[in-house]
């Protein structure tokens, strides 16, 4: 077994701090008191292990030594905290029912042992017992906004949207900060698993809610976009996914595409080309570039479309950008059998596939799809896509 320096330092820390106390205060009746186990002798064993690589004896050795009672609850809740780093949660859940039993703690260390216990059962997936413990902790001034992170946490796995809505809003009130922009993902969640079922008389007031708690959430548009158009309302779609540029210009080509199909519908194509000129005037948005470039070549033809994109690429070059022309040029009848782009095609596609799929500002967790919820560092709204990324 590899030696652990960081979980020694934490785990000799309470423990020279307890044998300092208990040389200096117990008294003379103790002292004559004989037994088997002999606590200094066993301090310098269990220590011994330690310094041998035998943190598991070790450990044995000083949870058979220490007595609970409030001058020892904090040895035992660093003891049970590092049974949970090492996966031991049996062992970890062990120790602190043991120090949760005892009835001469303090209403702090009581309540410190039983946040410590959730996060046990947590780590057990025990949810119901933990839920339990943080509901009582989320009752009581002590712990209250760990306890309510950890309801949060719950509710998110066990997608428990009610819950996380009102929980949420406990916890904004007990820590003064914002969760408006979490809540509004709550509704989303509602009204995606509404759109799921088709329901969108149940989706829309979803969707209308997370704007009024957060009016910058990019995915109630989308999730409204998207509704509107499936039932053939075309200009309240292309309404909703508009709003995206003022929310968020880095997720609007996430539905370039959906929007120029709508402006299809409605037999607009002036609309649709002043839309994404407009967009790309204000932006230079690569994403927007390659959407325009897509209407110029439906209108215009490739050939336009691609003096287009060369003409954009002289100021503001991109691989994205060079790979499309690429692919514009080989589309074209005379130009399909040219070998030096063919060869092109090759080199540049390994650098574009660097540019394509989403990736965390936060902790640089990449993914072929869109989570507005961090698989990575557990953030909201911190995913966006590759090619924007940066901008």
């Amino acid at each position: 077994m590899s030696f652990d320096y960081y979980n020694l330092f934490w785990l000799l820390l309470p423990v020279a701090a307890f044998s300092g106390w208990l040389i200096a205060h117990l008294d003379y009746k103790r002292k004559q008191r004989k037994n088997d186990f002999d606590l200094p002798s066993a301090y310098f064993k269990g220590l011994n292990f330690l310094l041998n690589e035998q943190p598991d004896k070790a450990i044995e050795v000083f949870v058979k030594m220490l007595d609970v009672n409030p001058e020892t609850v904090e040895t035992h809740l660093a003891l049970g905290n590092l049974f949970r780093r090492r996966g031991e949660v049996e062992r970890a859940i062990r120790i602190h029912q043991n120090i949760i039993a005892r009835p001469n703690l303090q209403k702090k260390q009581r309540s410190q042992a039983l946040l410590e216990l959730g996060q046990d059962y947590l780590k057990a997936g025990l949810f119901d017992r933990a839920e339990n413990l943080f509901l009582e902790l989320a009752e009581s001034r002590v712990y209250r906004s760990q306890a309510l992170r950890q309801l949060l946490h719950i509710y998110q796995q066990e997608k428990e949207w009610d819950n996380a809505i009102t929980f949420c809003r406990k916890l904004a009130g007990a820590t003064g900060e914002s969760m408006d922009a979490v809540i509004a993902h709550y509704y989303c969640e509602l009204a995606e698993q509404a759109i799921n079922n088709k329901d969108y008389d149940a989706a829309r007031p979803y969707t209308k809610k997370a704007l009024r708690v957060s009016a910058n959430c990019v995915r109630a548009s989308i999730l409204l976009g998207k509704m509107e158009s499936e039932i053939g309302n075309y200009k309240d779609a292309i309404k909703a996914w508009k709003r995206i540029e003022k929310q968020d210009i880095h997720y609007l080509g996430e539905v370039a595409k959906q929007i120029a199909d709508c402006y299809h519908q409605l037999d607009d194509e002036a609309g649709l080309f002043d839309f994404f000129q407009d967009a790309y005037s204000r932006h230079q948005s690569v994403r927007i570039m390659l959407a325009m470039a897509d209407v110029i070549r439906e209108q215009d033809g490739p050939a336009a479309a691609e003096k287009f994109v060369i003409k954009e690429m002289r100021v503001r070059p991109s691989v994205p950008g060079l790979h499309y022309l690429i692919e514009l040029s080989l589309s074209q009848p005379e130009k399909a059998e040219n070998e030096d782009l063919i060869l092109l095609r090759a080199i540049i596609g390994g650098l574009h596939g660097q540019y394509e799929g989403y990736r965390c500002v936060q902790c640089g967790f990449r993914g072929r799809i869109l989570h507005w919820f961090c698989p990575g560092c557990s953030h909201w709204d911190t995913v966006k896509p590759v090619m924007e990324a940066d901008r």
